[in-house]
């Protein structure tokens, strides 16, 4: 079945970096979209940043210029590059992986989610 398994969450103050990893199992990651979707208390989950498997990426307008996606096929992750992070970056930040191979909406598997809290 597939597996996604984030890490790399936690508390940073403002203005700080953090770099998230998402590792998949289970799937043919390479023919796979991979998103990045986070969730603060009381909105709707939104899209963050999304990777196709040809490389072409889409982010939420509020973290252009600030976060950056990647995959690595051989390693069968994901990552999110986050710098000047901001209070309201503070959101659980979930992995999707998309068969479908889209470029915003989010594909059937998720994982458990990471928490990012942006505070001094």
């Amino acid at each position: 079945q597939v597996q996604l398994v984030e890490s790399g969450g936690g508390l940073v103050q403002p203005g700080g970096s953090l770099r998230l990893s998402c590792a998949a199992s289970g799937l043919i990651f390479r023919l796979y979209a991979m998103g990045w979707y986070r969730q603060a208390p009381g909105k709707q989950r939104e899209l963050v940043a999304k990777i196709t498997s040809g490389g072409v990426t889409n982010y939420a307008d509020s973290v252009k210029g600030r976060f950056t996606i990647s995959r690595d096929n051989a390693k069968n992750t994901v990552y999110l590059q986050m710098n000047s992070l901001k209070p309201e970056d503070t959101a659980v930040y979930y992995c999707n992986a998309d068969a479908l191979n889209r470029v915003s909406v989010p594909g059937a598997y998720w994982g458990q989610g990471t928490q990012v809290t942006v505070s001094s």
